[in-house]
């Protein structure tokens, strides 16, 4: 059996409110990281983040809800595992710090903070129909454009365990 530390933690992020697009890429992209034995990490709530944990559990993964409040209950029920902070939206530190890559769907201004922030720590960010970042007209390092969920996926596993070595 792989121990904890073995595996691969994925973050998923994007709005806790999504249109049904997103939700279906963020859900692909939950049964592909189950699929490949990651875990798949999220701040637990709706939207995005419950689409990924739904695909990633019909898939038979495990999932990771790093929670902004004080109530399990508050979690979406695709949730394996909760981590309760009660710090609010400054849990995105956790999420973006938690996965060995981010993959980001979508998303509003909590998103953008979240890709930040996984820059910030050093974890590569795959971009699946979000936010159109450029600094003098080109990605910044350690940022990549996905096509589709599964490019997503291959992506930000390549880049995890990259970033392992």
């Amino acid at each position: 059996m792989a121990m904890a530390n073995d595996r691969l933690y994925i973050s998923v992020i994007g709005a806790g409110v999504a249109d049904a697009r997103a939700q279906e890429l963020a859900s692909e992209i939950g049964r592909r990281i189950a699929g490949a034995g990651a875990v798949l990490v999220c701040g637990g709530m709706g939207g995005v983040m419950e689409a990924a944990c739904r695909g990633a559990r019909e898939a038979g993964g495990s999932t990771l809800g790093i929670l902004p409040g004080l109530d399990r209950g508050e979690g979406n029920p695709y949730l394996d595992f909760t981590v309760l902070t009660g710090i609010g939206h400054a849990r995105n530190l956790a999420v973006a710090s938690s996965g060995d890559a981010v993959i980001a769907v979508g998303g509003e201004f909590g998103t953008l903070s979240e890709i930040g922030l996984a820059r910030k720590t050093g974890r590569p960010v795959i971009l699946l129909d979000s936010w159109q970042i450029r600094r003098d007209g080109a990605l910044p390092a350690g940022v990549i454009e996905a096509a589709s969920p599964g490019d997503a996926v291959k992506q930000a596993l390549r880049l995890a365990v990259a970033g392992r070595s």
